[in-house]
């Protein structure tokens, strides 16, 4: 682009000068021209005057005044009345020259004076070297400016294919910091651009957030069932196995709507849950998942509080944020795991605690931030069981440390009077 830019200025520029050039060199050999006639013409008119003068006066023609008033380089014939021929000045000159005539035919005075047409050659010459010493001047002048003004205009079209060249690889984020170019198209080019790469930023963002709370919201659930099959591949008694394996698909039917979950969430924007769901069957489901995770590790889970109560929320996000505390509760806790119900105000509460040694001081004020963590796990479990509080109306909170209690509050249903 720069090099087709480059050549049309200077196709432009060469055409201008030959439109301009050449009639300015006409115009300068005929002002030439005219200009040496003139002069001729002025001196003999003065010989002319001079010989009348001189004749009015009744004297006779001096030839040596009159042989002064010829310039060097050029001769001159003056006819007298009495026919008589007088040449001044220098040898006529041979060849090409410029010569005027001018006569009294009342007095009988005649004038002729020549030049040789070199030296108006020599003027004209100089002149048409001046003009193609400036045309040459004004093609480097415009070449040089078409240069630099093709730099200018490639410079951002060279960045933004950089940065279109960013997207392919993958990487939108790789952009230099946008400036204005100072050209509404170019600007609006790279507007655009910036705005796609922001989007796009933002969608890889999301997906690799999404995969990461996918993987993570999908490994309790998937460590519940692998323990329970577990169970099944260690047991003789063909009634336990027939139990367990009633467990184990309901734990594979739960499974399936955290992935219908997961994708709706992350397809369409959160709403408020409307359904009622039963708070025992929840947890019973929950202790039925970790009975025997806990029973290996000589520990046990237990529900206490109040029975039979119900809440407005979703029940699979319910049984995912409980499964996550229950979950901790495992793995960082220790003793009797208690799941406790009860009501406060218009809000049902699902508290979770164990009888270990709770949250440390350092990380009570974090504990719900992703990446925290008190052990070796990703630290992202207790975020997104907050997250999915938050997108279900309800509430996850730490009440208390030591020992550590997460308490789960759902909005109590409303039934009329």
């Amino acid at each position: 682009m720069g090099r087709r830019l480059v050549v049309s200025t200077l196709a432009v520029v060469l055409v201008v000068v030959l439109l301009l050039g050449v009639p300015l060199g006409v115009a300068m050999r005929n002002g030439i021209e005219s200009s040496a006639n003139d002069s001729l013409r002025s001196e003999a008119q003065r010989l002319l005057n001079s010989a009348e003068f001189r004749g009015q006066l009744g004297e006779g023609v001096d030839r040596e005044a009159l042989a002064r008033l010829v310039s060097r380089d050029r001769s001159a014939t003056v006819t007298l009345p009495d026919r008589q021929v007088l040449s001044l000045g220098a040898a006529a000159p041979r060849g090409d020259r410029l010569s005027v005539t001018v006569d009294d035919p009342v007095r009988g005075f005649h004038v002729t004076v020549l030049e040789s047409r070199a030296g108006v050659t020599s003027q004209v010459r100089k002149a048409w070297l001046l003009i193609a010493i400036e045309a040459l001047f004004a093609i480097a002048t415009a070449g040089a400016l078409a240069a630099l003004q093709a730099r200018s205009l490639t410079r951002p079209l060279i960045e933004l294919a950089e940065t279109a060249e960013s997207f392919g690889s993958g990487d939108p984020t790789r952009r230099r910091h946008r400036r204005s170019y100072g050209l509404p198209e170019v600007d609006r080019v790279a507007d655009v651009l910036e705005r796609r790469a922001e989007r796009i930023s933002r969608i890889l963002a999301g997906e690799r957030q999404f995969a990461a709370n996918a993987s993570h919201q999908l490994r309790t659930p998937l460590t519940a069932l692998s323990m329970r099959l577990e169970e099944i591949t260690m047991s003789d008694d063909m009634d336990a196995m027939r139990d367990e394996a009633n467990v184990a698909l309901s734990q594979v039917e739960r499974l399936t709507e955290v992935v219908e979950q997961l994708l709706t969430s992350h397809r369409t924007p959160p709403v408020v849950a409307g359904e009622i769901v039963e708070i025992d069957k929840i947890v019973a489901q929950q202790i039925d998942e970790w009975s025997v995770a806990l029973r290996k590790l000589g520990r046990s889970i237990q529900l206490v509080g109040v029975p039979a109560l119900s809440a407005r929320a979703n029940a699979a996000s319910v049984s995912q944020i409980l499964a996550t505390l229950v979950e901790n509760s495992l793995h960082h806790g220790a003793g009797v795991v208690s799941i406790r119900t009860r009501t406060v105000g218009g809000s049902v509460v699902i508290e979770v605690t164990d009888e270990g040694e709770g949250v440390s001081e350092s990380l009570g004020h974090r504990i719900f931030e992703a990446g925290i963590s008190g052990g070796s796990s990703t630290g992202r479990g207790l975020a997104l069981a907050r997250d999915l509080a938050r997108a279900d109306g309800a509430r996850l909170e730490l009440v208390q440390q030591r020992p550590a209690v997460f308490a789960l509050f759902l909005a109590a249903p409303e039934f009329p009077n």
